[in-house]
């Protein structure tokens, strides 16, 4: 029964965490409940960087009667200062009798460190249920604070024979307009979008989040750009309200151009590169150490065919419409040269399907 009980509470404690997808990035999404008895008397999730761990909002709701209750976390506290105090000293002084953590905080500052110092202050610690839920929810942080790089989804619109638009480049629209709806949702959940200059000349497209549910939302528009020819008048120029715009190129590009794109705002940053080309890891090494943990590449072919090719895509999402393009010319959602044999083609797993309209969205992780 006690087992039935924990599982209804820490599934309550991850409803709460799942509040703070797209705004708690960098940190994880931390859920928090505090039970006394059967009345539950505090409950708290983090908003986001320098506001207040779950842990925290949950005991200061709870107040005095946190003492002997249990207490219920998605993620092990944390045991160090940041942009706030380690939690572990606050649950602590508490008078907690129990706490049942979910899965354990990968951070190598935190990992173990934090259900340690619980136990040897005397408190019951349990550990591990449902912590698939937290591989899931937290996929992002999990990458980013064991590798600095970003989790990387790679997504499109595709037709039934694979194309992302027809051959005279025509790609508006093979998606449905509710399918277009959820998109705008999903990128609210991601701290960056990246697309190549071949779609921000074909498209001009505005990059930004607009959805009801993401109101305030600002998220970086990563555009990659080798020989600097960003238009001037682009509309994604007039949105920096809305986010940094942020244009990577190579150093023998003009001097004039970056500085010119610096005026408007943007921020130009110029890659060594012994080829004509930008060097994709060298981009997100950079995105992870500016606390990018999140990122949504929406195309084009050319980058995305990259990104599969140098096996630096976590996670796939894909809307197949129903239709038939067809077309030698017309651009594929996976080009370049392709495989010889089956066996080393790339395989999604942990696959999950569902239905937009007349769109079927694929998703799926390599």
């Amino acid at each position: 029964m006690n087992n039935l009980k924990d599982l209804s509470y820490l599934r309550m404690a991850y409803a709460l965490a799942a509040k703070a997808k797209g705004w708690a990035s960098p940190n994880p999404y931390v859920g928090t409940v505090i039970v006394r008895g059967e009345v539950i008397v505090g409950t708290g999730y983090h908003e986001g960087p320098g506001k207040p761990h779950a842990e925290i909002v949950a005991l200061q709701k709870a107040g005095s009667l946190a003492k002997k209750s249990t207490a219920y976390m998605t993620l092990e506290p944390c045991v160090h200062w940041g942009r706030t105090p380690p939690c572990v000293e606050s649950i602590i002084q508490a008078g907690l009798k129990k706490i049942v953590i979910s899965d354990l905080d990968p951070n190598p500052v935190v990992y173990k460190r934090g259900i340690k110092k619980i136990r040897e202050a005397g408190i019951e610690v349990t550990t591990g249920m449902l912590k698939e839920k937290n591989k899931t929810l937290n996929e992002g942080y999990l990458k980013y604070i064991t590798k600095k790089i970003p989790f990387v989804t790679a997504k499109a619109a595709i037709s039934l024979d694979g194309k992302i638009a027809t051959k005279e480049f025509s790609s508006r629209w093979i998606s449905s307009a509710p399918t277009r709806e959820y998109v705008h949702l999903l990128r609210g959940e991601y701290d960056a979008i990246m697309i190549g200059i071949n779609t921000l000349l074909k498209d001009n497209p505005r990059l930004t989040v607009r959805h009801a549910n993401w109101k305030g939302k600002r998220i970086a528009r990563i555009i990659l750009d080798a020989h600097l020819r960003f238009p001037m008048k682009a509309r994604i120029l007039s949105t920096l309200n809305k986010g940094k715009i942020i244009v990577f190129t190579l150093k023998k590009i003009s001097q004039r151009k970056a500085d010119s794109l610096r005026k408007k705002g943007v921020e130009v940053v110029a890659l060594r590169s012994t080829s004509s080309f930008i060097d994709l890891k060298q981009v997100l090494a950079w995105l992870g150490k500016q606390e990018i943990s999140s990122l949504l590449v929406e195309g084009g072919g050319r980058l995305l065919s990259s990104m599969f090719e140098e096996k630096l895509v976590d996670k796939v999402l894909l809307s197949v419409a129903p239709r038939l393009i067809g077309g030698k010319k017309a651009p594929s959602l996976y080009q370049g040269d392709g495989v010889d044999q089956i066996k080393d083609s790339l395989h999604l797993k942990r696959l999950n399907y569902f239905q937009i309209d007349e769109d079927c969205l694929l998703e799926g992780y390599l």
